[in-house]
């Protein structure tokens, strides 16, 4: 290909211009971005000649074309359930090339599907080299903001989570978790700028109670070496504080006697633990003078006093963490590094130390041919095969507008909605910078829960099974995560409708109704509430009766039309929530966990 020449950089390769990796680091970010358009000509180019004789392409007929024009005009946009059967195929142990040319290595399990079950996405080995490359990016670009960041090491509660097999035996596991398992990860090359206090014996057990305790019990014996604390979510690092609280003495006494509490029995981690616990007592007195009080704000800042920065996504759903990131550290900035999903890595924050709302992500045009899609809340776009929409290249999309991703990768997917609403804020370079919005059409998230109208609609009208024999039904309802308490829970406002008062539900049959909701969510939901822990039980707040005529009488009120008025199904405006709140008149929570197994469904 002619452009291929043209281009000195490779997409997977840093330039060897200088001895000084993060100036190499840094000059790959302008090489790539300098050149947005032709990379990305390039990566198409790459993409479909590398995968030219799959099933999946030769079903449109592009007969070896790798342009732009061609691919546009035969190969559709796609969401998953378009791709399911032949992705259900894989999973069952079809090994011929459906999607890539290269065989499948494992599948990334992504957000719940309507059916209930996590997506499953399709990847190969030399995906995992694509994201390890823009790991590495990562902190050249935070050295331009903190210095010294060499001097220390990062204090990041970092987990793996279940994974299961499909019936062929290919792993399906989370995106993350594949990769602390990965050889990329655990053989990763000493750098002084990315030494962490967790020993990958913690961040690798299986058990998220031992994972998190000795990963926290390493965090305070190291505490004058922390420069920056972190997790992936903003509410993983709040469950880290969570945990503090509720363990510090236990912790105190293994820092005091250098002994390992017995509740950590996973032998790879007591043997590396035996290495670094030794007894301290003068830091666990101190651990004991800063915990065992009422008053936690700043509480990071006074056990990690030389904390530069907290590094965890904010944008989205994960806003709603703010004011109590803010109140644990004092106000230390929040660094969110990089966008990333199941699907593909798509980019970084250029300016990593900017106000939450401010951030940014510039998409790197190499790791991933990226298209757009333009959205407009008022009138959602709707694609057919039809009439296939006129999608916009990742150099030609313009500030202020708003788009729904789409990608086509080196594993196989092409033209893929990944369901991420984004608005352009500006350009790096030819490059542009992409403010995340929020996922399409979701409802509810506490950690990385996904629930949207039709799955709530769903479990509700569940539940409201158990009303039956009461004689009582839901006439109307809303909902919203409560993120004060830790972890966060859903919150749905039911007004009910009761034929006969003196045979009214029971609160154990209203906290069954809770639990028939959870058992109703989809498996991330359910995962995050029993093995997770991320999400605490779900609670009903039964509001007296004509409660959501009066929310409808103050949308009116603040200019809302009559006829065209609809209950929103999730609220998060605080008069709104103040006015249910105060008509509430029973409060129920789900009793038991809900269901879950790691095993997939077949």
């Amino acid at each position: 290909m002619a452009i291929g020449a043209e281009l000195s950089p490779s997409p997977l390769a840093l330039p060897a211009t200088t001895d000084d990796k993060n100036a190499n680091a840094l000059q790959f970010i302008e090489n790539m971005t300098q050149n947005t358009d032709n990379v990305q000509e390039r990566v198409l180019d790459e993409i479909l000649e590398q995968n030219s004789q799959t099933e999946y392409l030769k079903r449109f007929h592009l007969n070896g074309a790798t342009d732009r024009d061609t691919f546009k005009s035969k190969v559709p946009v796609v969401s998953y359930e378009d791709l399911n059967c032949d992705i259900q195929r894989i999973a069952n142990g079809d090994r011929s090339p459906i999607f890539s040319a290269h065989p499948i290595s494992e599948f990334l399990t992504s957000s719940g599907t309507s059916a209930g079950e996590r997506k499953l996405m399709p990847t190969i080995p030399e995906e995992m080299d694509r994201r390890q490359l823009l790991y590495s990016l990562l902190m050249p670009v935070m050295n331009q903001y903190v210095p010294d960041l060499d001097k220390g090491k990062g204090l990041y509660f970092l987990f793996i989570k279940a994974e299961t097999k499909t019936p062929s035996g290919l792993v399906a596991r989370p995106v993350l978790t594949s990769y602390y398992k990965s050889q990329q990860f655990k053989n990763r090359p000493y750098d002084p700028y990315n030494v962490y206090t967790s020993p990958d014996e913690a961040i690798l057990c299986p058990d998220s109670f031992q994972s998190m305790y000795t990963q926290m019990l390493c965090g305070l014996i190291m505490r004058h070496q922390v420069l920056r604390v972190g997790a992936v979510f903003a509410s993983g690092l709040l469950r880290a504080i969570r945990f503090l609280q509720l363990n510090w003495q236990q912790l105190a006494h293994d820092i005091s006697t250098g002994t390992l509490s017995p509740k950590i029995t996973h032998t790879p981690l007591t043997e590396r633990m035996a290495e670094i616990l030794k007894p301290d007592p003068e830091l666990a007195n101190f651990i004991a003078k800063e915990c065992s009080g009422e008053n936690w704000e700043s509480i990071i800042t006074r056990i990690w006093p030389n904390t530069k920065y907290l590094d965890v996504i904010v944008t989205g759903a994960m806003a709603q963490y703010i004011p109590t990131l803010d109140y644990y550290s004092g106000g230390l900035p929040l660094a969110c590094t990089m966008y990333a999903s199941s699907e593909c890595y798509f980019g970084l924050n250029l300016s990593p130390i900017c106000k939450p709302g401010e951030v940014s992500y510039t998409i790197m045009p190499n790791m991933g041919y990226f298209e757009f899609l333009p959205h407009d809340d008022s009138s959602p776009s709707a694609v057919s095969r039809d009439s296939p929409p006129r999608l916009v290249d990742l150099a030609d999309v313009e500030v202020g507008k708003f788009y729904e991703l789409v990608v086509t990768v080196y594993s196989g997917l092409c033209r893929y909605r990944v369901g991420d609403i984004l608005q352009v804020t500006g350009f790096h370079n030819t490059a542009p910078k992409f403010r995340f919005v929020r996922r399409k059409n979701v409802l509810l998230s506490i950690d990385s829960d996904k629930t949207d109208e039709a799955e709530l609609q769903n479990a509700v009208e569940n539940a409201s099974v158990l009303l039956k024999e009461f004689n009582t039904s839901v006439v109307e309802y809303t909902s919203f995560a409560d993120t004060k308490s830790i972890p966060g829970h859903y919150v749905i406002y039911w007004e009910l409708l009761m034929k006969d008062c003196s045979n009214a539900p029971t609160s154990e049959v209203l906290g069954q109704c809770c639990l028939k909701m959870e058992e109703s969510l989809n498996s991330v939901y359910r995962q995050g509430r029993v093995s997770d822990r991320s999400i605490g039980p779900l609670e009903i707040r039964v509001v007296r009766n004509g409660t959501f005529e009066e929310l409808m009488d103050y949308a009116i009120s603040r200019g809302a039309s009559i006829n065209q008025y609809k209950v929103p199904r999730c609220v998060s405006f605080t008069p709104i929530t103040e006015l249910l709140d105060s008509r509430v008149e029973s409060v129920h929570f789900s009793p038991a966990e809900p269901h879950w197994t790691p095993e997939r469904r077949r």
